[in-house]
């Protein structure tokens, strides 16, 4: 009898066919995919599906284990590595050579981070890689030192006809590119569509005792010069569309100088931190570049709101643009920017004179012309108020995924309340020392004073659920008589938004990041009623006293997809609230438990046991940590790279795994 009902239940779960598993597993995020793959061998195949490995890229640190996954990886149809810590000694050599005969033609993307290799190795490897798309040789400085990479014809020859098709090259903070080893490289690669010489030491000065640009007589065997970046620019005007040239010394003429290359049509262009640029220059670069659809101008200090007119005038193609850090911008021509209908990112962080009235114009003015943005950053914008932010989220709210406002320290519960109302598609939210939001605002409740409530006394310690609350009509948006249409929100309309309950923070349905760090108002009240999120990966709750034990162990239990947890300066987690909590969280990969007073061995026990996937771990000032258990860590946690240990143990160190 029993073997009948075993063999019944066989027949009644038959294995579903591996097209039916692709299928359902398409609907996954790609960190659930990952994790579905590991329930059994036919969900591993089908996660293996072509449809999945798109711009897949594995990265690892050079080691005689790496060598196996290398070989694993031979049979995938494509792939990308990013290997880290590479030398000269054998074992790297081996590795290399390991990439390049099991991965040769199947290798899209390479990049050597924080490695340090000979001419004579990566030579042996380049004529192999014939499919390659993207070489990464940022900070490789030990290939240029000598000037002599790819002298000779026959490497060139070689690499010629294994690069012909690249089309990403990164060569950015070499300290030792030069003109002939500029030209000798790029020669190798004529199709490139994106360049990097950001950090570069480009020679863009005039040499007063020739009268012309350093390097415009020969080429420099000691820098690289604007005479031969030109020359490249000219060559590959064709497919050339994105450049970077941040951290340089290039100046106005010698930007000038790019512009007006003949034929060249950008549609990137980074300049983040030029210094000696000027808002002519910018004007220059606008008028000969007008298809450019990404720039970066962020920390050019010398810019003003003259430069921010001529962006919004004259690139109406426009998609992402940067101001971070340009202290003399103000509010003039955001409005005119905010008509580019195309504009799709703006970063204005630490724009210190920007306050958003003249955004909140351009979007209620009477052109028809909007900016329809997805990523909004006020980072340290200390004249964003509440008004602003109101008027913003009404205006953006089918739009905007990522808000930052970190910093925005006069930001206030009403802020809260009007984000968790109109922008319920948000994917990023950023609310990091904003100390005046409170639990109520999380919680979306109006706070009851005496005047409302004379009958309540000082029992009252935290906020108080309304009778709706136990029917989640609580955390609805309320209909407003202003909601029909958006406007230009008055201070009258504010004080009626006042008076109304509205949507808790919990309405952000679809949230991915949140920081709340030193929200210090904060307290257990709102915390274990409001971060509900499955699908939250990052969440950031440090700098919050008031929390305990009970939030960390609400949060693990309702956000089990978190792979980066920040809880450094709350003194009130411990020991208890990781036992809780760790059995939750086996997809965490960075956790920050910095000054966490009572935190002691017991919690790395615990993360050894249940977060194996552990990346990153700061237990920096937890006294109660022994620094021998710290040094157990490395073999116990097969993924731990870096751990941040200073002031344990009597011990200042961090250390690189």
């Amino acid at each position: 009898m029993g073997d009948s009902d075993g063999e019944d239940a066989a027949m009644e779960t038959p294995d579903l066919p591996l097209e039916i598993i692709v299928y359902i597993l398409s609907f996954l995020h790609a960190s659930d995919r990952k994790e579905a793959s590991l329930v059994c061998r036919s969900w591993y195949d089908a996660s293996q599906d072509l449809r999945f490995q798109k711009n897949v890229t594995f990265r690892f640190p050079a080691s005689a284990s790496s060598l196996e996954l290398i070989r694993g990886l031979a049979r995938k149809p494509r792939c990308s590595l990013i290997i880290s810590q590479l030398d000269g000694f054998s074992m790297s050599r081996a590795l290399l050579l390991e990439v390049g005969v099991c991965l040769g033609p199947k290798l899209e993307s390479l990049a050597l981070p924080g490695s340090s290799i000979t001419e004579a190795t990566l030579l042996a490897l380049l004529p192999r890689l014939t499919s390659l798309r993207r070489l990464d040789l940022r900070g490789l400085d030990s290939l240029f030192m000598s000037g002599a990479f790819l002298s000779r014809d026959e490497h060139r020859q070689q690499v010629r006809s294994a690069l012909s098709g690249l089309e990403e090259l990164d060569l950015s903070d070499l300290r030792y590119l030069s003109d002939l080893t500029f030209n000798r490289l790029t020669s190798c690669t004529p199709h490139l569509h994106r360049l990097s010489l950001a950090g570069c030491h480009i020679a863009f000065e005039f040499d007063p005792y020739r009268g012309c640009p350093v390097g415009a007589v020969q080429d420099s065997s000691a820098l690289l010069s604007l005479r031969n970046l030109r020359r490249l620019l000219t060559d590959q005007k064709s497919t050339l569309v994105a450049l970077d040239l941040s951290r340089t010394s290039i100046t106005p003429e010698s930007l000038r100088t790019v512009a007006q290359v003949p034929g060249l049509a950008l549609e990137e262009l980074c300049l983040q931190g030029c210094k000696e640029l000027t808002d002519y220059s910018v004007e220059v670069l606008v008028k000969h570049q007008p298809g450019l659809q990404r720039l970066d101008i962020s920390a050019c200090t010398e810019l003003t709101s003259r430069a921010v007119v001529a962006v919004g005038q004259g690139l109406k193609g426009l998609k992402h643009l940067s101001l971070s850090r340009d202290w003399r911008v103000t509010e003039k021509g955001l409005a005119d920017l905010l008509s580019v209908t195309s504009l799709r990112t703006l970063d204005l962080s630490e724009c210190l004179h920007v306050s958003g009235a003249e955004m909140v114009k351009g979007l209620t003015g009477p052109d028809t012309n909007k900016a329809h943005l997805e990523t909004l950053s006020f980072k340290s914008c200390t004249y964003i108020r509440d008004l602003a932010v109101f008027s913003l989220a009404q205006l953006l709210g089918s739009s905007l995924r990522e808000l930052d406002l970190t910093s925005c320290v006069y930001l206030t519960d009403l802020s809260v309340r009007a984000i968790a109302t109109y922008l319920q598609r948000l994917v990023v939210l950023r609310l990091g020392w904003c100390k005046e939001i409170t639990d109520w605002g999380l919680l979306g409740m109006v706070e009851l004073t005496k005047e409302c409530e004379p009958e309540q006394e000082l029992e009252d310690k935290g906020p108080r659920f309304t009778r709706t609350f136990g029917n989640m009509g609580f955390f609805q948006p309320p209909n407003m008589t202003f909601q029909e249409r958006p406007k230009l929100v008055t201070e009258e309309d504010l004080g009626l938004f006042r008076q109304q309950e509205g949507a808790s923070l919990l309405a952000l349905s679809r949230l991915r990041e949140l920081d709340l760090s030193a929200c210090s108002k904060l307290t257990d009240s709102s915390i274990i009623q409001v971060l509900r999120y499955p699908d939250l990966h990052r969440l950031s709750l440090s700098m919050l006293p008031e929390i305990s034990d009970a939030s960390l162990a609400s949060v693990a239990w309702h956000c089990r997809s978190l792979t980066s947890l920040a809880l450094s300066h709350c003194p009130q987690i411990s020991d208890r609230g990781v036992a809780q909590a760790a059995p939750h969280l086996h997809r965490l990969q960075h956790l920050y438990l910095s000054c966490c007073d009572n935190i002691t061995d017991r919690s790395l026990s615990l993360l050894v046991q249940h977060c194996k996937r552990l990346r990153t771990l700061d237990i920096s000032m937890c006294k109660e940590i022994s620094i021998t258990t710290v040094d157990l860590l490395q073999s116990q946690l097969p993924f731990l790279e870096n751990v941040h240990c200073r002031f344990v143990g009597g011990a200042d160190l961090t250390l690189t795994l």
